[in-house]
């Protein structure tokens, strides 16, 4: 009875809806070949199958299926019927030549379609060096990260436009209590780890990682030590948010810089980890220009830490970097249905000002993200923001202080400090 009320549960979970939906229709519409890639179990099969439920789809986790593609590429294409779905293209990145080549022969005949090739990937295959030929100009790539905050409420972010608007957050805006918002931080946002208890919620991650790091990583690359990459994992996440230091970092691994440079590309490649990217400008100022790293859920991070609501609250150090990294993820799952369509970056100076987040609209303006896990923000949590106000007066258009407060403040001219959950309540 159990069992049967969780699959119950976790069948509701996949039936969210995911507001990359629209885009990825869109892009179906007018491009050959559409690739979605991201973690594996985050739902990009299931986004498939709801968005387009009349397609072919074939799995090459399927050994027949893999098998087929693997001995014969270009029949295997040849056979295809005129608008398929091939699941873990990763699998088999020989395909993507001859989709190449389907696809240009289809142009040739003016006998080519949109939306011809839906590709869904649990490794970023543009980056494998099998691929010496990628489809570029023939192929859009989409991003599907973990369900984010909004999702999960059932009601699209609009954090990101409306900070990029005229008009500030209004001060009535709601928050959550504490109590309500670490629970959200330890779930992470992977489907199957939301209706599940703490102890259950651990023995998904931990299948995960295995079944990632046995399989996955294997078949990208024949590496020897495998048995470190949980280890190295670990490292990311107890420094998450921080600046990516590989020399730091391999030293503390015990591992070579490069093996351990080898081993985060790796990771990078499986959407286990990603970095955010120092902003640059052509102003004389000096600015740092290490990317910061983190893993892709904070649920994950919280399994490898062992964090729980009672170590949280009893070690507040710990909450600082999974709080910014949350922000980070959901600022980056919502960047994907966003107007503004910003750059997330970080910003940092040689003299040691900083902004955890910066995201930069197409246009140049800019919106300064700090994060502080205190319920009671000060004057001082804005230092980093006005410095970059200052320096850059005609380009920052907001600055906000998110806090774990329930509170909207004004703290001066476009600075604001807001609750965390604004980013998915600021409608």
């Amino acid at each position: 009875m159990r069992l049967k009320l969780h699959h119950q549960v976790v069948n509701n979970q996949a039936m969210l809806p995911r507001f990359l939906t629209p885009a990825l229709l869109d892009a179906l519409a007018d491009t050959p070949a559409v690739l979605l890639v991201g973690a594996r179990q985050v739902g990009k099969s299931t986004l498939t199958r709801l968005a387009q439920p009349d397609r072919v789809s074939l799995t090459l986790d399927d050994l027949g299926v893999f098998s087929a593609a693997q001995g014969d590429p270009q029949g295997f294409v040849a056979g295809l019927p005129e608008t398929v779905t091939l699941d873990e293209i990763q699998r088999a990145p020989g395909l993507l030549l001859p989709i190449k080549a389907a696809i240009d022969v289809g142009r040739q005949r003016a006998s080519g379609q949109s939306g011809q090739f839906l590709l869904t990937g649990s490794a970023n295959v543009l980056t494998l060096p099998a691929v010496a030929d990628s489809l570029a100009g023939r192929l859009e790539v989409l991003t599907l990260w973990p369900l984010s905050q909004g999702e999960l409420e059932g009601q699209p972010e609009r954090f990101i436009d409306l900070a990029f608007g005229e008009d500030g957050p209004p001060l009535t805006l709601p928050g959550l209590p504490e109590s309500e918002l670490l629970p959200r931080l330890l779930r992470g946002g992977y489907p199957e780890a939301q209706a599940r208890t703490p102890v259950r919620r651990s023995a998904f991650f931990r299948s995960y990682l295995n079944t990632i790091l046995s399989r996955d990583v294997q078949a990208l690359a024949n590496i020897e030590g495998l048995a470190q990459l949980p280890n190295l994992l670990s490292l990311l996440a107890a420094r998450s948010s921080g600046l990516l230091n590989t020399a730091d970092l391999a030293r503390a691994a015990g591992l070579p810089h490069s093996t351990f440079s080898r081993y985060l590309t790796l990771l990078d490649t499986v959407y286990l980890t990603l970095t955010v990217p120092a902003w640059a400008s052509n102003h004389t100022k000096r600015l740092v220009k290490a990317p910061k790293v983190q893993l892709v859920d904070t649920g994950l991070s919280a399994h490898l830490l062992g964090l729980d609501e009672a170590r949280l609250k009893r070690e507040r150090t710990l909450l600082g970097p999974l709080l910014e990294g949350f922000v980070t993820l959901e600022l980056l799952k919502a960047r994907g249905w966003s107007e503004a369509q910003p750059g997330l970056y970080h910003y940092r100076t040689h003299t040691g000002q900083e902004v955890d987040l910066l995201l930069e609209h197409p246009d140049g303006r800019l919106v300064g993200v700090e994060v502080k896990a205190s319920a009671s923000p000060t004057a001082s949590d804005f230092r980093g923001l006005k410095a970059l106000q200052a320096e850059y007066p005609e380009r920052f258009h907001r600055g906000v202080v998110l806090h774990l407060g329930e509170r909207a403040i004004p703290f001066g001219d476009r600075l604001h400090a807001l609750p965390v959950s604004s980013l998915w309540t600021w409608q």
